[in-house]
């Protein structure tokens, strides 16, 4: 009975023991089982962002491409178009030889480039503390006691263009022919060398102080290939007559073979200029035409409109006696004056700058300069000159 017993307990032991085993082996699995069904999703969440990424960037690059090309094309057609019209002319375009160079790096906020383009006066220093001009070479000086004021590349020898019409006005005005006589506008007078136009037709007739007029105030070319033409002896006279009287102002880097200033090859140095400048202050209707805002002159029966080329003159902020501008190419644009600043001449000479407005922008921060920094010093000249 007791053998019995033993053997019913032992067995219900050992079941127990089977159980407890199966039950552990089964949640071990499942647990194994669940860990790996969560690692291969955790697997496939990860790889999901990598393949839009992947995505993301093939749809770029494939949207890039058609831009890229549709330049590379572009750019090609603007080269095949300008090869075509280079083939048209049958020559290379004409390079300018210019002096600019980059504005210094204290001068960044400013530089040249970007004044060229503006009509403002900002006015910004370099290091030295001189005034950054979109202007190549400039003269600036003190007429009454020969002071330079502001330099750079002042004895640079450059393409003058319409400056010169100041010399054709001294050597007519020299002459002594009479202002009144009739002078005709012929085939003599057109443009040929760089195709300007004007509105002097042929067979205008103006008198001769009205052609100086207009030369003057108006650069026109016409009036002072006129005023040339009708000289004692001609243009090549007239021609001789400037050189000879650039020689006797000591104006040594200068050389005239035209009245207008389209040919390239008339030439000058600031330092020069600022002596012509000065000279032709000395002239009663230089001062008086080259500084008129405006003039009306009656053509074969019609009134046009003949403005100045310096817009400063109609300023009342500006004192200015004597003016002239001047543009071709090879020269840039040309600003030349004499203005007043606390009773004091001061010649200012602008040479080869690009930008519809940049001469008279460099004007502008010129006199802010001087005004700043040199207006004492002016002042105090003139004292002395005084007594």
């Amino acid at each position: 009975m007791k053998l019995r017993v033993l053997v019913a307990a032992f067995a219900a032991l050992f079941a127990l023991q089977s159980g407890a085993a199966n039950a552990a082996t089964s949640t071990s699995r499942t647990s194994a089982k669940a860990a790996a069904t969560a690692k291969s999703t955790a697997k496939k969440v990860a790889v999901k962002p990598k393949a839009a990424a992947a995505s993301s960037a093939a749809a770029k690059k494939a949207a890039a491409k058609p831009a890229v090309k549709g330049k590379v094309a572009s750019k090609a057609k603007a080269t095949k178009k300008s090869a075509a019209k280079a083939g048209a002319r049958g020559k290379a375009a004409p390079v300018r030889v210019t002096l600019r160079k980059a504005a210094p790096a204290a001068a960044a906020l400013a530089p040249a480039a970007v004044l060229a383009s503006e009509p403002d006066e900002a006015l910004a220093v370099d290091a030295g503390g001189m005034p950054v001009l979109g202007s190549s070479a400039f003269y600036v000086i003190n007429q009454n006691t020969g002071e330079v004021l502001l330099e750079r590349n002042g004895s640079a020898v450059l393409p003058i263009a319409s400056i010169t019409k100041l010399m054709t006005a001294m050597v007519v005005l020299d002459s002594g022919l009479g202002l009144s006589e009739q002078l005709v506008i012929t085939e003599g007078d057109i443009d040929r060398l760089k195709g300007t136009g004007s509105r002097l037709s042929l067979g205008t007739t103006l008198t001769r102080e009205d052609m100086l007029h207009l030369a003057l105030m108006s650069s026109e070319n016409r009036a002072a290939s006129a005023l040339a033409r009708n000289y004692p002896g001609g243009e090549a006279a007239f021609v001789e007559a400037m050189n000879v009287k650039a020689r006797l102002l000591g104006l040594w880097n200068t050389r005239f073979h035209d009245s207008t200033g389209l040919n390239p090859a008339n030439v000058s140095s600031p330092r020069d200029l600022a002596k012509l400048v000065a000279a032709s202050a000395s002239y009663p209707l230089i001062r008086q035409f080259s500084t008129s805002p405006e003039r009306y002159v009656d053509i074969n029966g019609r009134t046009h409109r003949f403005g100045n080329t310096n817009s400063l003159v109609r300023s009342p902020e500006w004192a200015i006696s004597v003016s002239k501008t001047g543009y071709i190419s090879e020269a840039g644009r040309c600003l030349v004056m004499q203005t007043w600043l606390h009773q004091q001449p001061v010649v200012m000479v602008l040479m080869d700058s690009q930008g519809r407005y940049t001469r008279t922008a460099d004007a502008k921060r010129v006199r802010k300069w001087l005004e700043q920094n040199t207006t004492q010093r002016v002042a105090a000249a003139g004292k002395g000159i005084d007594g």
